[in-house]
């Protein structure tokens, strides 16, 4: 046994057997899958709805049409290794143990290219830029991965190319919220409104717009629910609901006869018009009069 070998050498041995064999398999066939590539797509809330096709440009490496990927130039083939014989591993013998390690005149790939191709540098790849379409299906939610198989690197000599990871990122809207397969709206009422009952349209998703009856009395933060009104689900044919929040707005800028009017109303308003800040006071003269017992 040889003290001076590294501690990897050793445990590449021991356990080689069982979880390198993949690995000897595919340095004997000379070719090795290529990486995967990431794209980064943003896209509308719109869009996440209806789903597009989207053309894009990608910059990966593509099989030398020069050499088919072989890296050797035309009219020649790489030749087997003379090191290790076509196996991408070598061996050597120290004491008790046998040490398998990735052919340093090859590099684990069982072929050399005594000719490179002139077009590729031997590599078998060339960068390319190719233009891809991509489908983007309605419902789709932000971190949404779509892969393109086979559009990612190409592989080394000859080997199979890798694939291509579509990452959806969803920009923000301006009057929806999205949880889900469900939408959120904040729609400002008048004072006015709130108070006699009325209508408002509200847009969706769709293109149209939707008529919300508001009845008398309505309070802040009122919720109405819009069944189906909202995104679609993914690979389904059913939709979430779209809420619409009422936010009750307090008129600004009033002129004098105006102030005077809102001052005539609460001067003749009696009991029961604000039935939650009467019940509030209440509970708050209660309160004060626990204190006092």
């Amino acid at each position: 046994f040889d003290f001076g070998s590294s501690f990897s050498d050793i445990f590449e041995d021991l356990f080689g057997n069982f979880a390198g064999g993949a690995r000897r398999g595919q340095a004997r066939g000379g070719s090795a899958r290529g990486g995967d590539l990431r794209y980064d797509m943003e896209i509308t809330l719109e869009e996440a709805y209806h789903g597009k096709q989207e053309s894009i440009r990608v910059t990966t490496s593509a099989t030398c049409e020069a050499c088919a990927g072989s890296g050797a130039e035309k009219g020649t083939k790489p030749v087997t290794c003379p090191t290790c014989h076509g196996s991408g591993r070598t061996r050597a013998t120290q004491g008790f143990f046998t040490i398998e390690r990735t052919c340093a005149t090859c590099h684990g790939s069982g072929r050399i290219v005594k000719d490179p191709c002139k077009q590729c540098a031997g590599t078998g790849r060339v960068r390319k830029e190719k233009k891809l379409a991509v489908n983007i299906p309605p419902g789709v939610e932000d971190g949404t991965r779509i892969r393109l198989t086979g559009e990612g690197e190409a592989g080394g000599q000859g080997g199979p190319p890798g694939d291509l990871y579509i990452f959806l990122s969803l920009k923000k809207h301006a009057l929806f919220e999205r949880d889900g397969a469900n939408l959120h709206c904040r729609v400002p009422i008048a004072m006015t409104t709130a108070a006699l009952g009325g209508a408002i349209d509200v847009p969706t998703l769709s293109g149209g717009k939707v008529k919300v009856t508001i009845p008398e009395g309505t309070q802040n933060g009122h919720q109405f629910r819009l069944r189906g009104k909202g995104m679609p689900a993914l690979r389904s044919t059913h939709h979430g609901d779209m809420y619409i929040h009422v936010v009750v707005e307090t008129p600004v800028k009033l002129t004098r006869k105006q102030k005077e009017m809102l001052q005539s109303f609460e001067a003749s308003s009696g009991s029961g018009h604000s039935p939650e800040a009467e019940g509030f006071f209440a509970k708050i003269k209660e309160f004060w009069d626990d204190l006092r017992e």
